[in-house]
């Protein structure tokens, strides 16, 4: 079976402003990446659909999800763009992209949970996973990995998944919608400190956070995965496994100061991978999130997805 790779230029058409790290050509430089390198005729390319109001609030409350429809849904009637907390701006096309990205990782689940492909990579953005359950922060609206997570356990009938993180900043919003679920176990690490400030006091039992401090490099990640993720994540026995993949950990990446390079990506997904095939049938959906030097970010996926078809 094949590696689905699931985007939607409505992805594209949200907009945070010029010198905004986290912009439309982001896509633009994975898909130009995977043209180039011949990668993308492996991969099965398939559309994002919208998510469901329903699908959204098995993630986040009923209240935010309304709320946050009706003001994006204000702006793309006025053509205006309004900041909605410090680091997060809305356009008039953000609406339609949230959906989009949410959507992929629902419509991505239940591709692989299905057996329509063996795993999924959604280039989608925003991304998502700062998103509370109740609040938008740092570049996020809602939590797609979160919604896809949820999706598996309380639609498709799964009673164990995981979901690891390894983008440079704490995602924060993934722990405060999962933290003490115990049919989820969350791996991630993150530079600490960085923003947002939080993770180095798990707030469930089910939390596997692993705070570095700046300048930690690849070889010493690789040693923190295998001594605090794997141990938790084998004995865990996750059904399906779930991945909030930011690349911004790239030393090239000016938003946070770790090593790592393009070579750790690929070990960590093989990593991944290996126990994926050992518990999950290989059953992995994986979410863009951070990555914001562009060729990075472009080179950094494409070791990711080689691994995941397994090239």
């Amino acid at each position: 079976m094949s590696t689905a790779f699931y985007t939607h230029a409505e992805c594209r058409l949200h907009d945070m402003g010029a010198g905004h790290p986290e912009c439309p050509q982001r896509l633009d430089a994975i898909t130009d990446h995977l043209l180039s390198t011949g990668l993308d005729i492996a991969l099965q390319h398939r559309d994002a659909p919208q998510a469901t109001l329903d699908q959204l609030e098995r993630a986040h409350t009923a209240g935010y999800v309304l709320q946050l429809k009706d003001r994006l849904e204000q702006l793309a009637q006025s053509g205006e763009s309004r900041a909605l907390d410090p680091d997060t701006i809305a356009c008039p096309a953000t609406w339609r992209a949230a959906l989009r990205a949410a959507g992929a990782a629902v419509a991505a689940t239940e591709a692989v949970v299905n057996g329509e492909v063996a795993n999924a990579f959604c280039a989608v953005r925003p991304p998502g996973h700062h998103a509370t359950r109740d609040e938008t922060m740092g570049f996020c609206f809602f939590n797609n990995v979160a919604v896809g997570a949820r999706h598996a356990l309380d639609v498709l009938g799964l009673q164990r998944v995981a979901i690891v993180d390894f983008d440079v900043h704490h995602g924060n919003g993934t722990e405060d919608i999962i933290a003490g679920d115990d049919r989820v176990l969350m791996a991630s690490f993150f530079q600490h400190p960085l923003y947002p400030g939080s993770g180095a006091v798990p707030k469930g039992t089910n939390m596997v956070n692993v705070p570095i401090p700046p300048y930690t490099r690849g070889l010493d990640v690789r040693e923190i995965i295998e001594a605090m993720w794997m141990p938790r994540l084998e004995a865990f026995r996750p059904q399906m496994l779930f991945i909030s993949a930011g690349f911004d950990a790239h030393r090239d990446d000016e938003l946070g100061q770790l090593g790592l390079v393009e070579a750790d990506y690929e070990w960590i997904t093989r990593r991944l991978k290996d126990l994926a095939d050992r518990h999950c049938g290989g059953r992995i959906v994986s979410c863009l999130e951070g990555g914001y030097a562009l060729g990075a970010l472009a080179r950094s996926v494409a070791a990711h997805l080689r691994v995941l078809a397994d090239l």
